[in-house]
Order: C-alpha cells, then structure tokens, then sequence
C-alpha cells in the first residue's frame, strides 16, 4: 500500500506508515498536500494541492504492487472545480486507488464560498447585506449548517390569472419590484414541480400587474409542453398553470432565514433568524457546480435520428414521420427494394443502428468501411420498436462508415443512429470513504427554468432530450467504483449519481442529506434498447445509507432514483423526508408491454412498443417514510416500465406518507416484480397496493403485512394475495421480524424522530407530515383513543419525550421499565412544539423501556425521544 497525505493545512510530522506490497526496508513514499499549496513534490515543506496529487498518484499506479491510498487529514478544501479522475486514475487488476479520510478526522470538500462582513441595511425588516464578488452566481445559501430560502411570497397566492404569456393581477404592486428577469415563477402541479424565469413586469391593460413568463419557457412548461411519449413519458401532462409561489425578489424579503442575492451588483442580501450572530455564523455560498468527476470513455451515449445528417440512403427511399409507434422522433426512412442501403460515415470506435422489427421485414448486410462483417435480420413476430439490430464496436479510433444494404422481406426500416465515439473504457477501481462532500450550485434553471418530466428527469429546454439534475458526486461509466462512509450534504444539485452505464459499484454506510435535487441516481433514461453488456448500467448496490431530505428545491426530486437497470440492489437504506416519492425505480411506462396490454387500458393502436433490458432488480428491506409531502400521485417505492427479467420486491417498511400516496405504487407497465414480506405502516387511509391499469402484468405479489386492507388490482395476470391487516400495531413476530431487520441498523444519533421504527406503536394511530408547525422533521404521530401507547427500548442513561402541547391535548401515561411513573400533561393554553414533557436521567446504564399512553384529552401527539 501507499499512502499519499492530503492536508488541509500545512503537514509538520506524520507517523510513518507500512506500505503493503512495498519493497522490505523501504519506507512508503509520502506525499503531502494543502488546500493552499502551490508545491510540485508535494513534500511536507512544499505542499501541494489535490489535484496535484492526484498527478503523483498517476505516477505510482504503474508501479504499485498494492492499494494506492490518498489520506486528507481534515479541514475544508474550497474547489472552484471539482477533481476529476479518469481512466488514467483508475487502480490496477486487483488494487484500488483509495482516497480516504484520515484517522480520526474530517476532511469537507466544499464548492462554497464563505461570505463575511455583513451589515444592517434595513432596520424595519432586519435584512442585512454582504459584498461577493458581480457576477457570482446563486440558488442557494446555508447559514449554520442550515439551508436558507430564496425570498419567496406566501404560498399559492391569490389573484392570478393565467393568460397567453404568462400571468395577471389585479395587483399593481409588483410594477414596482426591481430585477424582474431574476424572478421566478414556480408551480407545483401532481407528481411535477415547474418553473420559469419572467421576462418582465409590467402595468396590465385594465390595470394591476402583469407578469410575461420568458417564452422559450413559457412554450416549454404551458403551451406546447415536450410529449413524445412513450418510453420518455406518460400521458399525463401537467403545466405550468397556476402560480404556488414567486420567487427570488428583493422585495419579497422579510421573513427570517431567507436571501436574495443580486449577482449584477454583487450584493447578498439575508434576514437571520432568531439567535442568529452574522459576525460569527458560518455563512457558505455555494457557486461551484460539482465537487467529485470520476469519468471513463465514451460519455453519454444517446441516439440520434434517423434524419441526421450523416446518414446517406441510397435508392428508392421514403420517409414517414407522425408515426404512433414508438419509432425514435416518431419517423423512420424505409425502403422495400433489396439493394437500398443507407450510409452512416462517423469518427469514433463503433455505431449502433436502431430499426423496427416486424413480420414484414427480412434481412440486411452489415459492411465496415467496405467489408462486409454480418448478416441481420429484423424479422419479429411482432412489431418492436427501436431495435438496436445492429451493433458494432471495438473498431479502432479514427474515421468509419458502416453500411446496411437490403438483402430480403417486404420493408427495411431505419430508426436511429448511436456513436460510440471512443473506447469503451470505465473509469474503475477507485474507492472514497471518510469524505465530506456539501455545496454545490446549480444554476441553469435561473435562466432556462426547470421543465420537469417526473421524478427529477427533465426535458432539455432547447432540445428537449431528457436530461437529469446534475449531481455533486458524478461517476461517467464506471467501474467498481465504491464510496464507504461518505457524506453528500447542503447542495444546490442532486447527491451522488451512477451515470451512463456505471456498472459493479456501491454506495454504502453514507449519508446523504438536503439537497435541492435528489439524493441518489443510478442509471439512465435512453438507453432501454441497449443488447451489449458493457452498454449497460448492471450490478450497482445502494445500501446501508441514510438518504433524507432531498428535493428540498425541487421537489419533484425523490430519494433514490433508478432509471434503466440490471441487477441493481437497493438494501437496508433509511429514506425518509422527500416532497415526492420515496424510491423510483425503472422508467418507460407502458412501452414495454405488449400492444394488446396497450389496447386494453385505453391507449391507442397501433401502440408504442419495444425491449429493454431492465431487470434482475432487489429493493430489500428498506426503511421508507415520511414521504409525499408535498406533491402527489406517488408512494415510498415506486415502480415503473417493464422489466425483461424478474425483480424482487422483499423486507421493506413503508409508512407515513402525507399527500396523494399509494404505499406499494407498480405504476404503468410495472412488471415480473415479486413482491413479499413488505410492511405497510401508518398507511393514513392510503392504498397498501396500487395496480392501476392492465399494462401493470406477471407480478407476483403475496405474504405482506398492513394497518389497512384496502388495495386496488387492475393489472393483467397479477398473483394476489390480500395483505394480512394488523390495525392496532401488535404485528405477529414475522412481521416484527421484518420492521427490525428493516434500514441501516445503525441509530444516527441521541435524537429519535417519531417515525423511528424503534417506535411501537399499540392503537389506532396516524401520522401528519409538512404541518409547519415547528415539530422535530415537521411531522408527528398522533391518536385520539385513550389508552393508545407508543413504546420505545432504548440503550442509555436518560431519555426525553418530546410532544406537542397545546389546548385540545391532555394528560399522558408514563411506565418506565414496567413501573409507572404517574401522569405529565400536554395541556397548555397555546400550541408549544418539541416540549420535554417528561424527562429523566441517572439511569443505570443498559437498556430501559419507556412507554407513554394517551389518558385524556382530544388528541396525542408523540414527536420524538432524546436519549442520553
């Protein structure tokens, strides 16, 4: 092994430390490096920085004959850009290049700037400004660790009207607001959140205000929303059409913990909270828009039409677009003359060629800049879309043209082109742990706005490809790449992402939390025709993880999402606190199910159908709760698209979602799930089970448990067994076996929310989420039946329990370790948030029982235990 020290300060000793595999009596080379360092040999007297160690660590991977291991001692590293790793980073056969923490230590890998020198500007709102440098730019700002809110208006406020450019009021208020292009609409409408920057603000023709959205995407999110259909989206199409909130005006200040920063002048303008000290908070600004790179080759792959211009046809070809077949685009070039061939001349290492496939096609010759190398057939029993028939790759790097000619059946259609433009070749064995990961920005939705798809899968404002948010960790085709013990925290992007056909890599014991898109991605959404293994994304694990509270700026953003996969895990992970859905898993819709299945929900025919190698996926035992709070149509686990193979769907707990929620969603064209052993808790009225339509086909879907028996079934061949219904908490030991063998298994801390699954609840409870009311993560347990308890067994000294009180609450039981320890009341004249109402300390140390019961009073709230 090797170690190379990366210092957030300048090193003046370290320990010496064996090399595994080094040379017997040579000590291990040492390189040592600081935030500020400006050193070439990374000595302790010159120190360099991190991205120049990583240029000596290219230099010992040809040589190591172990683990290259890079160790930051702790400290904040403030990157502009992030560090990029490559194929030329990668470890060797067996050896990994490790970057690790140092004992004891932590290190912060940070995009933000630290603002500082902030003075009262306006006594009457208590705002207070800073300079950063014009042109700094911003979505985001974190005040203690703390996320502040871009100046916003009350939520859904009255008065607006949609009209052909945007909005009108009758309020002529908003002439006066400055910046009127930094200002942003938002609207959050079913499972999407949209938004858009305004053009201008301008007296309306009768009076008030009226509020002109920017076009490009007002077109995009109102008028002429992207709709390709199937396997990109469903039918349903929400719009920007209405107003849930305007946004980022100086004039909205006011209202503590929120910002507003004019890039223009350079101004960062915050109202603090209560307690809050400017001259001595941590004020970060995040501005850089990734912190970690790690990218093989090629990049994204995505077709291209079957229109591009590199494309030659030669002979009697027709051209035939507005098709409802799922062809790419809706068009495809076809010929029924043997001998017509097509021409695609392209720099790069291979080419894929997408064609339908149908009973009335026959068979094509595949030549390599001249040579003939394969026939193909296209020849199906049924009509398939997008079909990757042909495929080559592996030639050598420079300039190709791969020609398809004609040779039998009735048609030959071409669909689509995808270059491969370089090697296929993963960046690989490259592992992170100890690692603190926080302040991203991201900052394209300021002026192209945010056109969502669903689950934070957008479509490109110019282009309209679907695109994703961008991540703060991001790994481009890799290959047994592994974080351990990392934190993803306080981003203005999504968390850490799988991209491009990542393959054999995991993420394990982290935590990744508040970010303004989604925590976890794994996957992608264009590649479903993929037939080469090493086009895949295949074999990723997420496990042991703490995911909560993504999407805390996009909030159509869920905990974890995988797009097209095989063979991904997704274990033992906590996941709670999202405004949409919990996990999302799978994409396509209906397209993978037949067209009879398409015909009988109601879509029309002929349908748009296809393949996709999705499957042979695990979701296990998962903690997923407190989920929905803010949008709707979506559940702790969502799945969706066909699968070519069967998945499993086993051990999870699912629980407390807030608004418009199905506990176990197989949305449209789910299918071979084989769904057992869940838990439903907390279910407050919501479905168990959800199988919509009949392109939900083939799962299986037996053995679970719920506090409710209400399910709907109209999926097609579904093996079903009702849920066995446990209304009052006492689950027999199977299930009780599942609810403790559910999550990370690691208590994060002294703090126990109420949704905790150490908690057991006995009665006839519910859960209530987003209340604002000041709760420990905005929600509570509740029962309004006498006798109800809620339990906990706990390892410490001490514990609290913190409830709510107020008017309409009363008096509760307290039982410690079996004996009772009387009354404490709830009941006081105004509501009062996370109160202590009953504490005690000096236990013994080892494990106790406190059990607390509702005695009187309209209501029971439990919001949480602090233990000592």
């Amino acid at each position: 092994m090797r170690i190379v020290t990366v210092a957030a300060h300048l090193v003046t000793a370290v320990a010496t430390v064996a090399a595994v595999g080094a040379v017997p009596g040579r000590a291990p080379d040492l390189l040592y490096a600081a935030p500020s360092g400006h050193g070439s040999s990374c000595s302790a007297t010159a120190p360099c920085d991190l991205a120049t160690a990583r240029d000596h660590v290219r230099g010992l991977i040809p040589h190591a004959q172990g683990d290259v291991v890079v160790q930051l001692s702790g400290g904040t590293y403030r990157l502009t850009a992030p560090l990029r790793l490559g194929v030329q980073d990668s470890g060797t056969p067996g050896h990994q290049v490790v970057y690790r923490a140092a004992p004891g230590q932590k290190p912060v890998l940070s995009g933000a700037i630290q603002v500082t020198g902030f003075q009262k500007t306006d006594a009457a709102k208590n705002i207070y400004r800073a300079t950063v440098p014009k042109g700094t730019a911003s979505r985001n700002l974190f005040v203690d660790g703390v996320r502040a809110q871009r100046a916003r208006s009350a939520q859904d406020p009255g008065g607006f009207s949609a009209t052909a450019t945007g909005f009108a009021t009758a309020d002529p208020a908003y002439t006066s607001w400055t910046n009127a292009s930094q200002v942003e609409v938002v609207a959050n409408n079913a499972w999407k959140q949209l938004r858009c920057p305004l053009a201008s603000i301008t007296p309306g023709a009768s009076g008030g205000s009226a509020l002109t959205v920017d076009p490009g995407c007002w077109n995009n999110n109102h008028s002429a929303v992207p709709n390709p259909g199937f396997p990109f989206n469903g039918a349903g199409l929400p719009t920007l059409d209405r107003v849930t909130w305007l946004e980022n005006a100086y004039q909205l200040l006011g209202t503590p913990g929120q910002f507003y920063l004019d890039s223009a002048a350079g101004y960062l303008y915050y109202v603090p909270r209560p307690g809050e000290d400017l001259a001595k908070a941590d004020v970060e600004l995040p501005v850089a828009s990734e912190l970690l790179d790690l990218s093989g080759t090629p990049g994204h792959l995505a077709p291209l039409n079957d229109s591009d211009w590199r494309a030659t046809y030669t002979g009697t070809w027709s051209y035939s677009s507005g098709r409802p077949t799922g062809d790419l685009g809706g068009d495809v070039h076809y010929t029924q003359q043997n001998g017509d061939a097509v021409s695609y001349a392209f720099t790069g290492t291979g080419l894929q060629i997408l064609t339908e496939t149908n009973s009335d096609e026959g068979d094509l010759d595949v030549y390599v800049d001249g040579a003939k190398v394969s026939t193909a057939s296209a020849k199906s029993a049924e009509r398939l879309a997008q079909q990757a028939i042909v495929s080559v790759t592996g030639l050598p790097q420079g300039k190709h043209t791969v020609r398809v000619v004609k040779t039998s059946g009735d048609y030959l259609l071409i669909d689509g082109f995808t270059v491969i433009p370089d090697v296929i070749a993963p960046v690989h064995d490259i592992s992170f742990s100890g690692l603190t990961f926080a302040g991203t920005a991201w900052n394209t939705p300021t002026t192209a706005g945010y056109v969502d798809n669903q689950a934070g899968v957008l479509w490109d404002p110019a282009t309209h490809a679907p695109i994703r948010i961008p991540a703060a960790v991001r790994v481009h085709r890799g290959a047994r790449i592994a974080f351990t013990g990392v934190t993803v925290q306080h981003t203005g992007t999504a968390g850490i992402d799988f991209a491009d056909q990542t393959q054999d890599s995991t993420l394990s014991g982290s935590s990744i939390t508040d970010t303004s898109g989604g925590g976890v991605a794994v996957g992608e959404v264009d590649d479903y025709y993929q037939t080469q293994p090493a086009l895949m994304t295949s074999g990723n694990t997420v496990s042991g993880n703490v995911i909560q509270h993504p999407g805390q700026e996009y909030q159509d953003a869920v905990g974890v999402w995988v797009g097209t996969s095989r063979g991904t895990t997704l274990a033992h992970n906590d996941i709670g606190y999202t405004p949409y859905s919990g996990v999302s898993i799978g994409w396509g819709w209906g397209w993978a199910s037949s067209c009879a299945l398409q015909a009988k929900q109601g879509l029309p025919d002929p349908c748009k159908h296809g393949t996709t190698y999705t499957g042979g996926n695990h979701v296990t035992a998962n903690h997923v709760h407190s989920v929905m709070g803010v949008l709707n149509d979506g559940g702790p686990v969502y799945t969706l698209g066909g699968q070519s193979s069967g998945s499993d769907f086993t051990g999870n707990v699912l629980g407390e979602c807030v608004n418009g929620c199905n506990e176990i969603y197989h949305d449209e064209g789910s299918s071979l799930w084989d769904t057992h052993g869940n838990v439903v808790r907390m279910s407050n009225g919501s479905p168990w089970l959800h199988l919509w339509t009949p392109t939900i086909h083939d799962d299986h879907i037996y053995g679970n448990y719920s506090d409710t028996a209400q399910y709907q079934n109209n999926g097609t061949n579904i093996t079903l067994e009702q849920s066995t219904v446990v209304p009052d908490g006492r689950w027999p030991a199977a299930a009780q076996a599942i609810i403790d063998a559910a999550g990370p298994g690691t208590p994060p801390g002294p703090v126990i929310d109420d949704d905790d699954l150490r908690i057991a609840y006995l009665g006839t409870w519910s859960s209530s989420g987003s209340r604002n009311d000041g709760d420990l993560e905005n929600g509570v347990h509740y029962s309004q039946q006498n006798g109800d308890s809620a339990a906990i067994t706990f390892t410490g000294t001490g514990i609290s329990f913190l409830t709510e009180t107020n008017s309409d609450e009363g008096d509760i039981a307290v039982t410690l370790d079996g004996v009772s320890k009387g009354t404490v009341s709830a009941n006081t004249a105004q509501r009062q948030a996370q109160v202590p109402v009953y504490s005690v300390t000096g236990l013994a140390a080892g494990q106790h029982t406190l059990t607390v019961s509702k005695a009187s009073g309209t209501y029971f709230l439990v919001d949480g235990f602090r233990i000592s």
